[in-house]
Formats: C-alpha cells, sequence, structure tokens
C-alpha cells in the first residue's frame, strides 16, 4: 500500500469525487478525515472505509465558519500530530448564467466556497503538514480557459489555480507538493446539475479518477509539484505519462 502511515483530509467527502478519494487513499493505507456539511453521507463514507479494514474519521463542517474549520485542524492535531495529504475538493457550481445577470449574492457564496474557503483551509492546516507533504486543489477545465455562463464557477476556479502556483512555489522548500488536478466531465451529481441533457453513462465514474489523486499523494509523484493536471492524462497515460509531463526536478 503506497499511502501506508499517511494521514490525511478531503474536504466535500461525502459524496461524488471526495467520497471516492477517500476510499481510495484509505485503500492504500491512509488514515482519513472526511469533512463536508452533512454528518450522514460522511458516517456512511467512513463505515464503508472501516468494513473494508480502513481507517476514517467522519466530521461535519461548514468550512466557510471559523469554529468548524478549527474543529477540523484540533481534530486533526488530535488524532495525528501531523498531516501528509489535503485535499481541497469541496465545492458549489452556483447558477449557469451570463455576468450580465448574475445574482450578486450566488457570486459571492461560490467564490466563499470555493476560493476562500481553499486559502483557509489550507492555512489553517499548513503547520500540520510534514515535508514530502501533498495539497490538491480540485480545479476544472473552465477554470484554466473561460466560457461562456459558467461565472463565479469558473472565476473561483481560475483562483484556485493561481493560489495553488502561489502555494506551490512557496512551499517547494519545505518538501510540500501543491497541483490543481481538472477531474474533467464525471458522472456526479453536479456534473448532472450543470449538463442536465447529457447521458451520465458516457462518463467514467468519480472511481474511475481517484487513482490519479491517490498517485499525486504518494512518493511516487514526488517532483510533480505547480502543475496544472487532468484526469483525463491518468486514463490515457497512467503513472508514466502523466510523470513524463508534469515531473519536475526533485524536492
Amino acid at each position: 500500500m503506497i499511502l501506508a502511515g499517511k494521514t490525511a483530509v478531503v474536504t466535500g467527502g461525502g459524496s461524488g469525487i471526495g467520497a471516492a478519494v477517500a476510499r481510495a487513499l484509505a485503500r492504500e493505507g491512509a488514515a482519513v478525515l472526511v469533512c463536508g456539511r452533512r454528518i450522514a453521507p460522511l458516517q456512511w463514507v467512513r463505515d464503508e472505509i472501516v468494513r473494508e479494514g480502513g481507517t476514517a474519521i467522519a466530521l461535519a463542517a461548514d468550512l466557510t465558519q471559523e469554529a468548524d474549520l478549527n474543529r477540523v485542524v484540533r481534530e486533526t492535531d488530535r488524532q495525528w500530530g501531523r498531516l501528509d495529504v489535503l485535499v481541497n475538493n469541496a465545492g458549489i457550481l452556483g447558477v449557469r448564467a451570463p455576468i450580465a445577470e448574475y445574482p450578486l449574492k450566488v457570486w459571492d457564496d461560490v467564490l466563499d466556497v470555493n476560493l476562500r474557503t481553499v486559502f483557509r483551509v489550507t492555512k489553517a492546516l499548513l503547520p500540520l503538514m510534514t515535508r514530502g507533504g501533498s495539497i490538491i486543489n480540485v480545479s476544472s477545465g473552465v477554470g484554466r480557459a473561460g466560457r461562456a455562463g459558467w461565472g463565479a464557477y469558473a472565476v473561483s476556479k481560475f483562483g484556485v489555480e493561481g493560489l495553488s502556483q502561489v502555494l506551490a512555489d512557496e512551499l517547494r522548500e519545505r518538501g510540500i507538493r501543491v497541483n490543481t488536478l481538472n477531474p474533467g466531465g464525471t458522472r456526479t451529481a453536479m456534473r448532472a446539475t450543470a449538463y442536465p441533457d447529457e447521458d451520465p453513462t458516457t462518463l467514467p465514474t468519480a472511481d474511475a479518477i481517484a487513482p490519479v489523486f491517490v498517485f499525486l499523494a504518494s512518493e511516487e509523484a514526488k517532483g510533480v509539484t505547480g502543475r496544472a493536471i487532468d484526469a483525463r492524462e491518468w486514463l490515457v497515460g497512467g503513472r508514466e505519462g502523466l510523470l513524463k509531463r508534469h515531473r519536475r526536478p526533485a524536492l
């Protein structure tokens, strides 16, 4: 198991990509704290991991709230005293609308959850991050090339890309890797909301793309930092293809 002895926090871990990533990390030996706003789905993910012989903690938390974020930090410190892997996956879609018609309240909410919270969670947990640690920030194709109608969601993901580049440069000397991962079209509830007429069976499942998160979390990805990665690269070229394209000088 390539993550044996590692610890991980996965935000938005109760469903979709977050749940799949939490399960995949645990299968490779990581102890995982899954957090999100609703406790029931988090407990379901935790119980599934435990049934498979893994270690997991479920913690309900609204990460836009200081008190809840502090609870996540305290529980991570209490359980393990350190953190090896952080997956910033929590996010909301907002509405699909032109900028000229975009509701201001929705705009603020999307930027708060999708960008400000990534900054706040990362900043709060950085003191626990170990050398060799990995931060994986979930991005989007519309966060790399803007597209009409994607409004605050696209802007928030552009912000995540920029934040991740700054962090990667700042944390290089500490041996902490920071990358963004664009899942691409994936069979999730958020995707179905964004594309209600799309046939979900034409898309890869969240479980199908979870292995690329495991790879980025592991020592096998040493030297991969500050990169904007697409899950499709993994599905097509696997480990070797991704390393060939993204590996930089070792940390």
